[in-house]
């Protein structure tokens, strides 16, 4: 057991932050803590940690534990390259290497049969030993498949990271978290700035991480791939729920139901107890059944009114005409940004046919212009070339991700006010109301909302405007676990058309009926949702595995397949040259296993530097002239 916490309790002054929270982190533990915003949930995070003390309970950690902790948008801030910040990962073993190389140097100075040489001897091999037990050989290939999966695959590792942008300094602080391999590693929303591959990547990598994993994430796709065990965080308390995000769902469900028929009958049962006794107490032939009843009413643990937090954000889009059926038509349409040298070409060729009453998801790599192509339909952007065609009675609203159509300085109240001036204020305060915006919260500058409160006030836009064709722009940004769901429920039930651009898998699972995923180049479209595209992607790589060959066979009417002398020639020499690849593959196989048992037990030679560093080479070469020879049998193969 990794960490252990018993009642434990955190209070600021007179506020109590959480109490009574039991938990277990497991050695090999995969959780998802998950609860509204200010629930408490960094509090107890920082209080595994160990930077935060605690009040009441008890908290045991395991000696020296590792704790490598990723809060939420934190970045890199360092001068170093990229190279260089991920190589102080590994600074104890790389200055094993530099000790071994100046021990060597010193070695060739002494003679053999002195005392020195002995003493630099055993030196060495106790710094050979923490090398290689640290796998000091596999040190840069570590760090590049890190790197490679973390999307710097095509990034210089002599990159100063200083001119990173803050999403990539965010990844990289990952990368070298995960490069740490911590026994206990916590990641504070860490799918953020990550593209659909980089989150493939990183779910499989933590499913084979050999530590423990703690998660706070929004992301409930990530959380059903990742996590074993849910913490809530809920009105002060934890409750820990198997399985993954959606069996949590489920098991909330089934335990909010049971509490309130527990409840339900408790009440019931009081309401008779007290009925009784109010009837019997006085008279004398049943006063002694009425005092058995108030001690049996004394003595019964009363169960709490199930609660769920009642402030739920209210979203229902409506609107007043449907359009023609062919709502948007858009023909060979190529975008580009900004100007002169800093324009950026993004796509060519997009088309894109969109009906009545569909709902569409645009997907694409970051960066590929899926925001851009949203500002193009909305006639912000001239497009480089192409057509858009908007249908006869489409009334279009859109949804900016980071609520660009807001005014900063005015109040919340005086956003919606100004837009609708003649609304009177029950009714402008009632859609606030349903986004939670309310009481002194209206009179608020909307420069001064968070993120969430921001994208609430623009949802209450939305449904004031009455669209028919919703645009919506990374619209579960901001938004907490009920939000997004809310949303998800208001969009599945709307009437209308939608076209949105999301990062949300589970939202992609959820709504679309149609995906479209954008490249430079072209589009692919897909008949059907998140869960439809990953099977279609997977379809995708496994013909792209070329099937073994099969040598074709001379026709019915005893026409050779070979067309001509010269071919059947090459084909003979071909076939002659694989035998011999297999043949060298083989043999390669057996001396790099040789060389690789001699490094790991060196016996004598492990004072002889010089000699392990020629066989590491030797090794080296070895293991490039078998994976061209590989090569050279794979193209040969598939001829």
């Amino acid at each position: 057991m990794l960490v252990s916490l018993q009642d434990v309790g955190v209070s600021f002054g007179s506020t109590v932050i959480f109490e009574g929270v039991t938990a277990q982190v497991q050695e090999n533990s995969r959780i998802g803590l998950i609860g509204a915003n200010g629930a408490g949930k960094s509090t107890l995070l920082n209080v595994i940690c160990g930077s935060q003390d605690y009040e009441t309970g008890s908290l045991d950690r395991k000696s020296g534990l590792n704790v490598g902790y990723l809060r939420q948008n934190s970045g890199l801030t360092s001068g170093n390259t990229i190279e260089e910040e991920m190589r102080l990962v590994f600074a104890p073993v790389l200055k094993a290497k530099e000790e071994m190389e100046r021990i060597r140097v010193e070695l060739s100075d002494c003679p053999p049969d002195s005392a020195e040489y002995q003493t630099l001897s055993r030196e060495y091999d106790r710094n050979q030993t923490f090398f290689e037990g640290n796998d000091g050989y596999l040190i840069d290939v570590k760090i590049q498949s890190i790197l490679n999966g973390m999307g710097f695959e095509d990034k210089d590792t002599r990159t100063e990271i200083s001119t990173l942008s803050g999403g990539e300094k965010t990844r990289l602080a990952l990368a070298k978290l995960l490069l740490s391999e911590p026994e206990l590693l916590i990641l504070d929303e860490p799918t953020n700035h990550l593209d659909f591959k980089t989150l493939l990547w990183l779910e499989d990598h933590l499913e084979s991480y050999k530590g423990a994993v703690v998660v706070v994430s929004h992301d409930r796709y990530f959380l059903d791939k990742t996590v074993k065990e849910i913490w809530e965080m809920e009105f002060g308390g934890l409750r820990v729920f198997p399985g993954n995000y959606s069996k949590y769902k489920v098991l909330k469900a089934e335990l909010m139901a049971r509490w309130e028929k527990e409840y339900e009958a408790q009440q019931e049962e009081i309401a008779d107890l007290e009925d009784y006794i109010a009837k019997n107490l006085t008279r004398a032939s049943t006063s002694k059944m009425a005092k058995g009843r108030i001690k049996k009413l004394e003595a019964m643990e009363i169960i709490e009114r199930p609660r769920e937090y009642s402030k739920k954000i209210s979203l229902r889009f409506d609107f007043d005409r449907d359009p023609v059926k062919d709502v948007l038509i858009v023909d060979g349409l190529s975008l580009s940004v900004g100007e002169g040298l800093e324009r950026k070409h993004l796509f060519d060729h997009l088309d894109v046919h969109i009906q009545r009453g569909e709902k569409v998801a645009v997907i694409g790599e970051n960066g590929i212009g899926k925001s851009s192509f949203l500002h193009a339909l909305r006639g912000e952007l001239k497009p480089d070339a192409g057509k858009i065609r908007w249908g006869q009675e489409v009334k279009a609203s859109y949804f900016d991700q980071e609520n660009r159509q807001l005014h900063p300085e005015m109040t919340v109240i005086e956003e919606l006010w100004s837009r609708w001036p003649r609304k009177n204020e029950t009714e402008i305060r009632t859609m606030l109301g349903r986004v939670l915006l309310q009481g002194e919260d209206v009179y608020k500058k909307v420069g001064v909302l968070s993120g969430g409160e921001r994208a609430k006030l623009a949802f209450a836009v939305l449904m004031m405007e009455r669209g028919n064709f919703l645009m919506l722009d990374e619209p579960t940004n901001h938004l907490d676990l009920q939000s997004k769901e809310l949303l998800e429920d208001a969009l599945r039930d709307y009437r209308g058309t939608l076209l949105f651009v999301s990062h949300d898998r589970y939202l992609l699972k959820a709504v679309p009926d149609r995906i479209i995923e954008i490249f430079d180049d072209h589009v692919e479209v897909f008949k059907g949702n998140y869960d439809y595209y990953l099977e279609k992607q997977k379809e995708k790589a496994a013909a792209a595995v070329p099937a073994p060959k099969q040598e074709k066979q001379p026709s019915a009417s005893g026409a050779s397949y070979y067309r001509s002398k010269q071919q059947k020639a090459e084909d003979a020499k071909r076939r002659a040259r694989i035998r011999e690849l297999e043949k060298l593959v083989e043999q390669l196989e057996g001396e790099i296993a040789e060389i690789e048992q001699t490094l790991q037990n060196p016996g004598e030679m492990a004072s002889d530097y010089q000699k392990i560093q020629e066989l590491c080479t030797l090794l080296e070469e070895k293991k490039n002239l078998l994976n061209d020879s590989m090569d050279e049998w794979m193209e040969l193969s598939e001829e």
